[in-house]
């Protein structure tokens, strides 16, 4: 018999799961709290294209992304590019492209780089990752690489990715790393190949929304849910902060011009929502009410641990205290479109002092004319939810990153930069700390019909899309 099902969150997590409910005959509602879908994969615009707010790619090895986009009918949209990167030391951009780059990288001795290929090779070929758990990450690639490459490779790595909350991480965290991208070398491409859908995530999306659209799930922008209650029926009701709502009464089609398509929503559209997916749009005749209450059989919270403790007060003490202890790591993201290349790395990483974690450069993957002939570069800054970084203004970042820029290229110039625009997120990833998984709560709650799954049940792997869909698949397998 079909159910009601609410989703909170329409990340790719949430989204996978709406689309696997739909199929099963299940009537679905995704909440969402910001005005668009996707989560940490949503696009925006900047400079006059739309792109992905965050940096995304696809491994050859990413089963589950692909499949997920080939369901949507856009698999063979995808452009698979092979990739170089690079190396910033001692105040030096060295390329790490292939073994001879490796063998006559300056910055180690000959030892030191054998124990770190070694490092690598073996971590590639280790399968209990339960075991790497228990032991530190620190204590882990001392051992294996020496001290000296800890200090000067792998701890400035950890720090970028981690900050000091890699003194608290265990040695599944690099494993995890080393395994992604060793399965894609071993894909069957046999070069390390990295690819992505033309128009990016905002064309995935997209379509994901249309064909949500189509099999009747019911997507609600703008709408943080307040609380969920149980009712002694048996039933979840599902109560809506203060939201936008068009003055509307009945469900109608509201046609959005994106970059690909006019999304038709006439068959998800409530009375009161838009149904625009990448952006809710302005819309001519609005009011806000106080809250909205809708009921259902199972309620599926994908946001963060302690986000989701905060809608369920009737959870019991013990469960709210672990849902509540588990960390997360935040991002500060600045997106750069500029004229130039700054080099012909994907992916450089920083062993220096560096205001930012990498610097990605989407244009040594992505197509330049999807960019409008310039170039897109990230710069990445991993931070505690706390930091004083979060707080900091969009031209204060602007000034410290682009200050950066410049001693480390010193071709770079700042009127080649066309558009400098600022994501935060406080909480992007869990910290996997040591035993994480023995101390992770399962994710059915003590309320009856609540689940809670989301990015902290990726315990064996690293945060990315291809996992996130993964679990998806894992967790409709129980549910």
């Amino acid at each position: 018999m079909p159910q009601n099902i609410a989703i909170i969150g329409s990340g790719f997590l949430g989204l996978t799961l709406a689309l696997r409910l739909a199929e099963r005959g299940d009537n679905v509602t995704v909440y969402e709290s910001a005005g668009e879908i996707g989560g940490l994969a949503s696009a925006w615009q900047i400079g006059g294209i739309t792109w992905d707010k965050h940096y995304h790619v696809t491994l050859a090895s990413d089963a589950n992304t692909r499949k997920i986009v080939e369901e949507l009918g856009l698999g063979d949209e995808f452009n698979w590019v092979e990739t170089k990167t690079g190396f910033f030391t001692d105040g030096k951009l060295y390329s790490m492209s292939n073994t001879a780059e490796f063998l006559r990288f300056p910055p180690l001795d000959l030892i030191s780089k054998l124990r770190l290929g070694s490092t690598i090779f073996r971590a590639s070929r280790i399968t209990d990752w339960k075991a790497l758990e228990q032991i530190s990450v620190e204590d882990w690639l001392t051992k294996l690489s020496g001290k000296r490459t800890f200090d000067k490779i792998w701890r400035p790595l950890l720090m970028a990715k981690l900050g000091e909350a890699y003194r608290e991480t265990s040695a599944a965290f690099i494993w995890a790393t080393i395994q992604r991208m060793y399965a894609a070398r071993n894909s069957g491409m046999k070069k390390e190949m990295f690819g992505y859908v033309r128009g990016g995530y905002a064309r995935v999306l997209e379509r994901f929304g249309e064909v949500l659209s189509d099999r009747g799930v019911d997507i609600r922008l703008n709408s943080k849910v307040e609380m969920i209650e149980d009712l002694p029926s048996g039933q979840l009701v599902v109560r809506v902060q203060q939201t936008r709502r068009r003055t509307d009464t009945k469900a109608s089609t509201f046609p959005q011009r994106t970059k690909y398509a006019s999304v038709n929503t006439q068959f998800a559209v409530s009375a009161g929502f838009s149904g625009g997916f990448l952006a809710e749009p302005a819309l001519p005749s609005v009011r806000r009410i106080k809250s909205m209450e809708n009921t259902f059989d199972k309620v599926i919270l994908t946001c963060p641990s302690n986000v989701a403790s905060k809608m369920l007060p009737q959870l019991e003490k013990a469960e709210r205290k672990q849902l509540d202890s588990i960390k997360y790591q935040g991002i500060i993201c600045a997106s750069v479109l500029m004229k130039c290349s700054l080099s012909p790395y994907y992916v450089t990483n920083i062993t220096d002092e560096a205001p930012f974690t990498g610097v990605i450069e989407m244009s040594a993957l992505v197509d330049k004319r999807e960019f409008g002939r310039n170039a897109l570069v990230y710069l990445p800054k991993y931070v505690a939810p706390d930091d004083e970084l979060f707080e900091r203004s969009d031209e204060d970042i602007e000034r410290i990153f682009l200050d950066s820029i410049e001693r480390m290229y010193p071709l770079f110039r700042r009127k080649d930069v066309v558009a400098f625009k600022v994501s935060r997120v406080r909480q992007v990833f869990p910290l996997p700390v040591i035993g994480y998984s023995e101390t992770l709560p399962g994710t059915k709650t003590s309320v009856d019909g609540v689940y809670i799954v989301n990015s902290s049940h990726i315990v064996n792997g690293t945060l990315n899309v291809n996992e996130t869909v993964a679990l998806a698949e894992r967790f409709m397998s129980e549910l």
